[in-house]
């Protein structure tokens, strides 16, 4: 196994791409993503405005859109002109304030305001809906409180006229909705498992390729289990070194929000590394066939990030992807991350994660005669 090791290491030297790699990818999509979403959240969306009534109601309305932290106004003359923005991606929304619009709510007619949204860009518009909406809300609600104010009724048969139930809001794990503590928890260690998984099956591809299997197994005595093992050890400790600073980052400088304990985060990162070394193995096992393999393994791996259930919750989909989603070792971070991050539940929350870890190390045994007569006779074809 010593020299198996030494052998590996030796072969990092000639191709610095096992280590480079996966070092310049974990690098970039950190800094792009820790750096994207800098913000925290989407800030100072552009709306355009048509005010055809430029009156005190108006200009007043404007102001308050302006001082939103979502929103960002840009005046326009027409509706021509704002639609013309729209289309060239320069706005997200369009409000029209119509003629008359202050008279119209001092004689106690209801004005009709319109607005347009871009839903082309989802995120865009439907923040930009959000807004505008939240402050129409808002309008209505003073304009109510002004007329009972002129009708002479107290402040608080004014405030439970206009708002007769209360709402308090308590946004569990991310107070501040905060969209680099939503995205990067998950893209990041998601990322890390799909280059652990195609570097292991290329790296163990590789060997078949180059018809070099046969004399690593007869280094290891015949055992494929000491093959692996050996073969395997650099890039366990290259990933869970990786993982774990990781993890000292988004928790660390970041300040990520983390209610439970970071040394179980970094048990969880190690532990997903390690199923997804075992998820390279099977398919490795299964299609002894570098470009297979590896064409695979991206594949899989990318389909982990929709069935994790981060974005869309599992429990929404239909039972079939329910189901696939537990073959990969993304789905059961998640889980962990929630209990641990979120809840602080210690072990008590998170132990069935650690079980569903165990059965992806145990996943490999069923196939490793397929995989070791490949690597003995090497009868598969080497593109």
């Amino acid at each position: 196994m010593k020299a198996i090791i030494k052998r590996e290491l030796a072969l990092w030297q000639r191709r610095p791409v096992y280590v480079l790699a996966p070092l310049a990818a974990m690098l970039f999509c950190g800094l792009f993503f820790l750096t994207f979403f800098g913000n925290g959240s989407v800030r100072e969306l552009p709306i355009a405005v048509v005010d055809r009534d430029d009156s005190s109601l108006t200009r007043n309305f404007i102001r308050q859109l302006d001082a939103t932290e979502l929103g960002r106004v840009v005046r326009y003359n027409d509706y021509a002109g704002a639609r013309e923005a729209m289309q060239e991606g320069k706005v997200t929304a369009i409000c029209v304030l119509p003629e008359n619009m202050y008279a119209d709510v001092l004689s106690g007619r209801k004005p009709v305001a319109s607005f347009y949204l871009n839903t082309m860009y989802y995120v865009g518009g439907m923040m930009s809906y959000k807004n505008l909406l939240t402050m129409f809300n808002l309008s209505i609600g003073a304009v109510q409180r002004e007329t009972m104010r002129a009708m002479g009724m107290p402040e608080d048969a004014i405030m439970a006229a206009i708002q007769p139930i209360l709402t308090d809001i308590h946004q569990i794990g991310n107070p501040t909705t905060d969209y680099n503590a939503y995205l990067s928890n998950i893209l990041l260690p998601g990322l890390l498992e799909l280059l652990t998984i195609i570097v292991v099956a290329y790296a163990l591809g590789t060997e078949i390729k180059y018809g070099t299997s046969a004399q690593l197994l007869e280094m290891s005595s015949g055992s494929i289990v000491k093959l692996l093992l050996a073969k395997l050890t650099p890039y366990t400790l290259m990933f869970s070194v990786l993982g774990c600073a990781l993890v000292l980052v988004l928790y660390g400088p970041m300040h990520f929000p983390l209610a439970g304990s970071i040394g179980a985060m970094m048990l969880n990162v190690v532990l997903m590394v390690l199923a997804s070394e075992a998820f390279a193995i099977c398919i490795v096992a299964l299609l002894p066939v570098c470009r297979l393999a590896v064409c695979i393994s991206a594949f899989l791996g990318i389909l982990a990030f929709s069935l994790s259930g981060f974005t869309v919750p599992l429990e929404q989909m239909p039972g079939f992807f329910r189901g696939m989603a537990a073959i990969f070792p993304l789905r059961h971070y998640y889980n962990f991350y929630i209990q641990e991050t979120i809840f602080a539940s210690g072990f008590a929350g998170w132990w069935k994660e650690v079980v569903h870890y165990m059965i992806f190390f145990l996943a490999p045994l069923p196939v490793l005669a397929r995989l070791k007569n490949a690597y003995r006779y090497n009868h598969y074809r080497r593109d």
